[in-house]
C-alpha cells in the first residue's frame, strides 16, 4: 500500500461522514454503499461466502421514480473483472425472476434458499434491476408510468450513474447486458444510450456486449413465426379447419404489418397466438380443458392459463419475496401497501412503446462496436427460435446479410456439446452469435442452468474455447477455466495469480479513492473554513456580549444523533458490519391526492378468458 495510505484513510473517513450527512449533497446524504449491504437473507445457506447489496435508487425526484436493484459479487476472479446486468421482460416483469429462478445465486424451495449451481456469478458480478419503474420492487407515482423506450433508457442511464457513484469499484468492469423476452427491446436501447453517453463523458463505461435470450426484437418477422412454429412443432395440422382459420388470421396480421410498419405490438398479430392456444385445446383434466404452455410447449395447463402460472418455482418465489423479514433484508421500502408480484399490469398497460422504433433497427450499429449473442430455447412458442432465425437471416450488418461470411458462403452451424451431451448448436459471424439451446423453454437458464453458464463463460471469454470468440471444439469437455458451476468452489487461478490480481484490483480501488478523496477534501476544507469562520464570529459576538439571538451549541445538536459505528468507513470490511444495524430506507413522499406506490399485489385480470395481451414476460 502507498506510504500515504493512513493519510487517505483519514480523509476517506471524514469524507464518508460528510457525504452521508451533508444536506448539500442530497442523494449522497440519503444513501451510502453500506446502507445497501445485505447482512443476511432469511433461509440462506450458512456458508454463504459472497457479498450482496440491494435497495432503491431514485432516478426521477419529480415522479418519485425509484429502480430496485440486487447486486451479487463474483465467486472467482478471472483475468478481467466483469459485471453482467440482467433484465427480465414483460414489459413490467420483475428481474427477481432472473435472480431466483434463472441466473442468480439461489433457487427458492419451501422458504429456503438453495445454491444454484448454474449461477452466472461464478466469474462475473451480477446486477439485477426491476426495470422500468413500477416493475417488481421498483416504484413510481401512479400517474407517471413510462410509455416509450427512449425514456426508459434515459432513466436507466441515470440509475447507472448513481449506482457507480455508490460503488465506484465496479465502474471499470467489462459490462455485459443480458436478459430475455421483452428485454430484447430494452437492452439495445440501453446499449445505444450508453454508447451515446460514452461519446461525451471522460469516464467511459466498458460496454463489451449483449446477450438476449428468446428476445422480442423484430415483431414484423417474429409475429408470423407464431404459426410457423405451431406447424413445425405439431401443435396445429396444416390444412385442418384450425389451420385454415389461423392462415386467415395470419393474412390479416401480415396486411396490418405491411400497412403500419414494424410495430412493437400489433393486436391483429397477437390474436394468432390466442387462437393457437384456444383452438388447440386438448382433453379435460380434472374438469378443465388443457391448453399448451406458451412458454414451454412440452407442458399443458388448465385453460385459460396456458403458461401464466409457469414456471413452477413461482409458488415458492412469490411468498418468499412477500415475507416481511425478506423485504426488510433486501432494503425494500416498508411503506408499500402490497407485496412483490411477478408482472405488473399497470406497467404493461402503460408501456406500449407506440412511438418507439423496434430495437431491430438498433442492432446493426451496435454490432459495429460490440459482440451480441442471441440465444433461443427450442421449446418456446411466444418468442420462438424460428422467428429469431428468420430475423437474423433478413438482417444486414457489418457489410453482409445474415450469417454470410463471403458472397454466397454462410457460416456453418457448429455443434455445441456440454459434458459429452448435445446442448445445441451455434453460428457466428461479424460480431453476432446465435445459439439454439436444446430442451429448454422461454427461460433457458431455468431449464438448463449449467449449460447456460457454460454458454456465458465461453461467450464473454472466461473459457479459452468460446462461442463467438474462438470456435468451440465439440469435445464435450470444459477447459480448465470454463465454469464448473459448483458452489462453493476453489478459484481457478493459482495462489500467485490470485494474489497478483487482488493487488491489481486493490490499486485500482485506491486510484478511484484518491480521485474521490481529492474532490471531497476540497469540499471538507471549504466546509471547515465556513464553520470555523462562523464559530469565530459567534465567539467574538459572545465576547462583546452580542449573540444576535443565536446561542452556539455545537454541531452535535444540529443534526440527528447517530452511533459512530454506523458511519460508512471507506475501507470497511463488510464482514465487520455484523455489529451494525442497517435500517431499511424509507421513501414516504406521497403527496395529497396521489395514489400509494404499488409494488405488487394479486392481478385483477379476469381469468374468464385469455388476456388480450400476453407478456413476453421473463
Amino acid at each position: 500500500m502507498p506510504s500515504t495510505t493512513s493519510y487517505w484513510k483519514a480523509i476517506l473517513r471524514v469524507s464518508s461522514l460528510f457525504l452521508c450527512f451533508s444536506p448539500s449533497l442530497v442523494w449522497a446524504a440519503e444513501k451510502c454503499a453500506k446502507d445497501y449491504y445485505i447482512r443476511s437473507l432469511p433461509g440462506e445457506p450458512a456458508d454463504t461466502a459472497f457479498k450482496m447489496h440491494s435497495g432503491h435508487i431514485e432516478v426521477d425526484a419529480n415522479t418519485n421514480a425509484n429502480l430496485f436493484f440486487w447486486h451479487v459479487t463474483n465467486r472467482h476472479i478471472d483475468a478481467r473483472q466483469r459485471t453482467v446486468i440482467w433484465l427480465n421482460g414483460g414489459p413490467g416483469c420483475s428481474s427477481m425472476d432472473g435472480a431466483l429462478m434463472e441466473v442468480g445465486p439461489y433457487r427458492v424451495k419451501d422458504g429456503k434458499l438453495l445454491y444454484n449451481e448454474g449461477s452466472w456469478h461464478e466469474f462475473a458480478n451480477l446486477l439485477f434491476v426491476d426495470n422500468p419503474v413500477g416493475t417488481g420492487f421498483s416504484y413510481v407515482n401512479s400517474n407517471a408510468y413510462l410509455h416509450e423506450l427512449p425514456e426508459m433508457a434515459k432513466q436507466f442511464i441515470t440509475f447507472l450513474e448513481m449506482f457507480f457513484g455508490l460503488f465506484p469499484e465496479y465502474e471499470k468492469d467489462e459490462i455485459w447486458i443480458a436478459g430475455e423476452s421483452y428485454a430484447g427491446q430494452h437492452i439495445p436501447y440501453i446499449a445505444k444510450a450508453i454508447t451515446e453517453r460514452n461519446r461525451i463523458n471522460a469516464q467511459k463505461w466498458n460496454l463489451a456486449g449483449l446477450l438476449i435470450g428468446n428476445g422480442w426484437i423484430d415483431p414484423k418477422t417474429q409475429y408470423p413465426a407464431y404459426l410457423d412454429f405451431a406447424y413445425h412443432a405439431g401443435l396445429v395440422q396444416r390444412n385442418s379447419e384450425v389451420g385454415k382459420r389461423l392462415d386467415a388470421q395470419q393474412a390479416t396480421c401480415l396486411a396490418h404489418l405491411q400497412q403500419y410498419g414494424n410495430l412493437i405490438e400489433d393486436t391483429s398479430c397477437e390474436e394468432i397466438l390466442q387462437l393457437i392456444l384456444r383452438l388447440s385445446l386438448d382433453e379435460e383434466k380434472e374438469g378443465h380443458k388443457q391448453c399448451y404452455n406458451m412458454y414451454d410447449v412440452r407442458l399443458k395447463e388448465n385453460y385459460p392459463s396456458c403458461g401464466m402460472a409457469w414456471p413452477p418455482d413461482l409458488q415458492y418465489v412469490t411468498p418468499y419475496l412477500r415475507q416481511p423479514d425478506v423485504v426488510k433484508a433486501l432494503h425494500v421500502n416498508p411503506d408499500k401497501l402490497t407485496g412483490w408480484e411477478e408482472c405488473s399490469g399497470a406497467v404493461s398497460s402503460s408501456f406500449r412503446a407506440r412511438n418507439s422504433k423496434s430495437s431491430i433497427e438498433l442492432l446493426p450499429d451496435l454490432l459495429k462496436d460490440m459482440k451480441i449473442m442471441l440465444f433461443s430455447g427450442d421449446q418456446d412458442l411466444i418468442c420462438n427460435h424460428i422467428g429469431t432465425e428468420n430475423m437474423i437471416k433478413n438482417m444486414t450488418w457489418n457489410g453482409a446479410t445474415g450469417f454470410e461470411t463471403s458472397p454466397g458462403v454462410w457460416a456453418p452451424r457448429s455443434e455445441w456439446v456440454y459434458q459429452g451431451n448435445p446442448a445445441g448448436y451455434y453460428q457466428t459471424a461479424r460480431n453476432l452469435t446465435y445459439v439454439l439451446v436444446y430442451n429448454s423453454s422461454h427461460m433457458v437458464p431455468f431449464d438448463v442452468p449449467m449449460q447456460s453458464l457454460d454458454m456465458l463463460d465461453r461467450f464473454v471469454g472466461v473459457s479459452k474455447e468460446g462461442l463467438g470468440h474462438i470456435p468451440m471444439k465439440p469435445s464435450g469437455k470444459q477447459s480448465s477455466t470454463a465454469g464448473s458451476g459448483s458452489i462453493p468452489a476453489n478459484s481457478t487461478l493459482s495462489d500467485e495469480e490470485e494474489k497478483a490480481e487482488q493487488e491489481k484490483l486493490e490499486k485500482e480501488r485506491w486510484k478511484a479513492y484518491y480521485r474521490s478523496g481529492e474532490i471531497v477534501l476540497v469540499i471538507v476544507v471549504i466546509a471547515a473554513g465556513i464553520w470555523g469562520y462562523w464559530v469565530w464570529k459567534q465567539r467574538r459576538g459572545t465576547a462583546d456580549g452580542h449573540t444576535n439571538g443565536i446561542a452556539y451549541t455545537g454541531l452535535s445538536q444540529g443534526k440527528r444523533s447517530r452511533r459512530v459505528a454506523d458511519i460508512e468507513d471507506a475501507d470497511f470490511e463488510e464482514s465487520e458490519l455484523d455489529d451494525l444495524h442497517v435500517a431499511s430506507p424509507v421513501f414516504d413522499r406521497e403527496t395529497a391526492g396521489e395514489g400509494r406506490y404499488s409494488i405488487g399485489g394479486d392481478s385483477d385480470e379476469s381469468e374468464s378468458e385469455l388476456p388480450k395481451r400476453f407478456e413476453k414476460r421473463s
